[in-house]
């Protein structure tokens, strides 16, 4: 553990800022060459330095008591939304307060205010604007007060915020619905497929060997076996109900999208795919990377969008992490850039199982949108994310 000396020599050495170490260094160089070479303007210049050194240190002296409230509004946003903030500063001390610097970072800028003098109990409040470009993460803050010299040689930078993030969710396209799943469960949708055993009765046919004996309908085989004059049993057919969960895994690696602006459109792709299951009321999941996110809350998974980044994960081992994350998956899509490998989408289709209706993407600005199909698995090609939706349309049929 780092002694006690040393973390206080670091924080004194911390309110030198680089205009006080220059000034000091130039100090101590005209010193030495006042003393050696007796040149006068050096010495008269080594005072200089060590008078301003001297006069900025007491204003440095006294406390910073104060409350600063931050406010962001909305905290998710599409890109190219604006987001409206403020931050409000009130003098908690029983003195007044003098001028002084506040500091808010936003992404990699910093907003730089200044504070006017406040008495006790006084606020003073400055508005702001965050305009959002393109999907990512925006952190705000902290919000830092800056006591110290005019001419910035010391200052003490004291933090009074946590840093809320701005998510930045792609522009999406509308999208028509999914359709049905294929995991049965009792809040599941009702479709068109039959099933021998589900809890939906459907119709009666005639009993084929290996038939369940339990669903046989005494009565009904009693009523035909009288009017036919032979033995005829009927046995119950059922409608299938679903419970749908799409999963959507991007491919992260580097390699496979050459141009990064592919990269962007795929997650616009997951983003729109994503609200358009929850709209339905699937369950929803997606994987990229890292980034990972299950369940029937849509911001969930588009959290998990703003934060995705390209990495070195790959899309069959995300698809096996989707596997675990999701084993109940009944609709897949895979999206992938035109550096990927087939063999590489294979693989992570090939990580569900037959009943998991697959659909894979590549995302290629310079190509035609066309889809193609291989071994029953749609592969859609995709050069503009409008065409989103005819594709999907011609997938799902």
């Amino acid at each position: 553990m780092e002694r006690s000396p040393t973390r206080r020599i670091r924080a004194l050495l911390g309110i030198v800022n680089p205009t006080g170490w220059v000034i000091a260094g130039l100090g101590i160089a005209a010193a030495v060459a006042a003393s050696r070479l007796h040149w006068r303007e050096a010495s008269a210049l080594a005072v200089a330095c060590l008078a301003l050194l001297v006069l900025a240190v007491p204003l440095l002296l006294g406390r910073t008591r104060v409350r600063v409230d931050l406010s962001l509004e909305p905290l998710r946003v599409v890109a190219g939304d604006s987001v409206a903030g403020s931050v409000t500063v009130t003098n908690l001390a029983s003195t007044r307060m003098l001028p002084s610097m506040l500091d808010l970072p936003v992404g990699d800028r910093v907003h730089r205010y200044g504070l006017p003098a406040l008495a006790p109990d006084a606020s003073h409040e400055e508005t702001f604007t965050i305009r959002t470009e393109a999907r990512g993460v925006i952190p705000v803050g902290p919000a830092i007060t800056r006591r110290g010299d005019p001419l910035g040689i010391f200052s003490r930078d004291l933090s009074w915020t946590d840093v809320p993030e701005i998510l930045v969710r792609p522009e999406m396209v509308p999208l028509e619905s999914l359709g049905a799943g294929l995991l049965r469960d009792l809040e599941g949708v009702s479709t068109d497929a039959l099933s021998q055993s589900d809890l939906a009765f459907h119709a009666l046919r005639e009993y084929v060997p290996g038939d369940d004996l339990r669903h046989v309908h005494w009565r009904s085989s009693a009523k035909a076996m009288g009017a036919a004059g032979h033995t005829e049993l009927l046995v119950r057919q059922y409608l299938d109900t679903r419970r749908s969960h799409a999963t959507v895994v991007v491919d992260d690696m580097v390699e496979s999208w050459p141009d990064p602006e592919d990269f962007e459109i795929a997650m616009s792709v997951a983003a729109s795919l994503a609200v358009r299951a929850v709209l339905d009321e699937f369950d929803t999941s997606f994987m990229c990377g890292d980034q990972a996110a299950t369940g029937n809350n849509g911001h969930v998974a588009l959290d998990a969008i703003c934060r995705a980044r390209l990495g070195r994960t790959g899309l069959a081992t995300s698809a096996q992490r989707a596997g675990s994350v999701a084993p109940d998956t009944s609709l897949l899509f895979l999206v992938t850039g035109p550096g990927a490998s087939f063999a590489e989408m294979r693989l992570a289709a090939s990580v569900f199982g037959p009943e998991v209706r697959r659909v894979a993407m590549v995302v290629n600005r310079r190509l035609n949108s066309r889809a193609t199909d291989a071994d029953g698995v749609p592969i859609l090609h995709l050069a503009d994310k409008a065409d989103l939706g005819a594709l999907l349309r011609w997938s799902l049929q």
